[in-house]
């Protein structure tokens, strides 16, 4: 289960080499935690390079986010997700708040302008603008694409497939 990518020297302050190889491959053998792909387009942390020229993360998994007492679904729909779901997104909101509207409208079919958003919620554009490239984009890793209509002008819309 994809969690949080996680670097292990960044865990605790002065673990370093063997010290750190020990305690991830105890957490790995727990099920706590587990190694994938490293996607650079996102700067994920390596743990280690595999030799092709590819290197691989570490995530936690559901088990070890419990072990630490932290709700797998909270966590999934917090920054840094690896695959952004329905799910995890609808989870990361609450119903009814100006947020969930917003991602409701960009999840339309035919999107939303910043004039729609902004009679809707009340908000200023500068603040819709804001709003879609900080949280939506970086900190829930929505992908929100814009695209030019001769009737309707500049509308935005969400693509869950990162």
């Amino acid at each position: 289960m994809p969690g949080r990518a996680i670097s292990p020297f960044r865990c605790r302050k002065g673990l370093h080499g063997a010290a750190a190889k020990i305690a991830i491959g105890r957490m790995l053998k727990r099920g706590f935690i587990e190694e994938v792909a490293a996607n650079l387009r996102r700067n994920e942390q390596l743990w280690r390079e595999t030799g092709d020229g590819r290197g691989t993360a570490l995530i936690a998994t559901d088990a070890g986010l419990d072990a630490i007492g932290m709700d797998p679904v909270l966590v999934k729909g917090m920054a840094g997700l690896r695959d952004a779901k329905p799910e995890s997104i609808a989870a990361a909101q609450r119903p009814g708040t100006k947020q969930a509207q917003l991602i409701a409208m960009l999840q339309a079919p035919e999107g939303a302008t910043i004039v729609e958003i902004a009679e809707k919620l009340e908000w200023r554009p500068h603040s819709i603008r804001g709003t879609i490239s900080g949280l939506l984009k970086k900190k829930l890793g929505l992908r929100v694409i814009s695209e030019k209509k001769p009737a309707r002008g500049r509308i935005y819309k969400t693509c869950l497939a990162l």
